[in-house]
């Protein structure tokens, strides 16, 4: 049986856990689920969607994992992170894989780039610790080349939202599931999506900036308003796959995840606002809608610039619960609609 890796994070380098022979697995929370576990350790000022994360883990929901690697994508990432690594030292009773963290930097600079290659390199030599395997640059190739494969099929897919064609909440939930796949998998789960036939999904076509959705709820409640989400950017939507790797090297796939984003926790509002106003564009979104989760403050930044540069009628919805919308949130949904 296949080693099982998983990751939390969009900045993890998941070639190199398919080019070690194991299956990636990217964690989530649940929305609606216990958080108790969670708190215990994280507090209750943290994104909920962690703290659920977390919650699962100690719950053994996610079965038997061979490691668990942790990016530093936001806050709430690293402080993870550091509760894993102190409860695997203080409370040896509770069952967790080994850990490993990756902090890549997004900065445009060639030092930035040596950084982060450093980065993959540690990672590539703890995968090899963890599974046995030595990570050929061969099967780092092959690895590479499948990723990206599935990037432009996940392109493809998204081609159909901007055309009508397939709902955000049907687009998302696809996106979510080729995460805990092995990538062959993932590929002939995307190219199954694209052979059927694809009819018009009715909607006033908006985009979705702010907060990361790691499940469909919120997703649902908008178009079941009458909304229909044609692009998103977040790192579980379209953030996820627009950039490839390009080149079947290492130093290329740490250009990759250096460039990669712009994310809301880690680029500033210039670049936020310019790629929002860009991708918004593209999708012929009529509308464009915030969502910020409660403990998840970079969104709100955004949103002035954002809607600036979009020009599109817009509205901000705060302080949001994990996986819904307040009352508030829903009647200004309505008046958007």
């Amino acid at each position: 049986m296949r080693p099982v890796i998983g990751y939390v994070g969009a900045d993890v380098p998941v070639e190199l856990i398919t080019a070690a022979g194991a299956v990636p697995m990217r964690l989530a929370g649940r929305p609606g689920a216990d958080r108790t576990l969670g708190e215990k350790y994280l507090g209750r000022g943290l994104d909920p969607a962690v703290r659920s994360l977390l919650s699962r883990l100690l719950a053994g929901e996610f079965g038997r994992l061979d490691g668990l690697v942790v990016s530093r994508d936001c806050e709430a990432s690293l402080r993870l992170f550091y509760a894993l690594r102190e409860l695997r030292r203080v409370e040896p009773a509770v069952v967790l894989p080994p850990l490993h963290l990756v902090d890549v930097l997004h900065l445009p600079h060639r030092t930035t780039t040596r950084y982060v290659l450093a980065k993959v390199r540690q990672l590539r030599a703890t995968l090899e610790s963890w599974t046995g395997s030595v990570i050929t640059d061969p099967a780092l190739a092959e690895a590479i080349t499948a990723h990206d494969r599935l990037r432009a099929l996940l392109g493809e897919m998204a081609a159909l939202r901007r055309r009508g064609r397939l709902s955000g909440t049907r687009a998302l939930s696809i996106v979510a599931r080729t995460t805990a796949l092995p990538v062959v998998q993932a590929i002939e789960l995307v190219e199954s999506v694209l052979d059927e036939d694809h009819a018009p999904v009715p909607g006033r076509r908006v985009f979705l900036t702010g907060s990361g959705h790691d499940s469909p709820e919120v997703y649902e409640m908008l178009e079941e308003a009458g909304l229909l989400i044609v692009g998103e950017d977040h790192d579980w939507g379209d953030l996820l796959w627009h950039r490839r790797v390009g080149a079947p090297t290492e130093l290329a796939l740490a250009e990759r995840y250096q460039h990669n984003g712009p994310s809301a926790p880690r680029a500033s509002i210039r670049a936020r606002a310019a790629h929002t106003a860009a991708a918004a564009r593209e999708c012929g979104a009529e509308a464009l809608i915030a969502y910020a989760r409660e403990h998840d403050d970079a969104p709100p930044w955004d949103y002035p610039a954002q809607r600036e540069a979009t020009g599109l009628p817009s509205v901000l919805l705060e302080r949001q619960p994990y996986g819904g919308l307040t009352a508030e949130a829903r009647t200004a949904i309505k008046e958007l609609s």
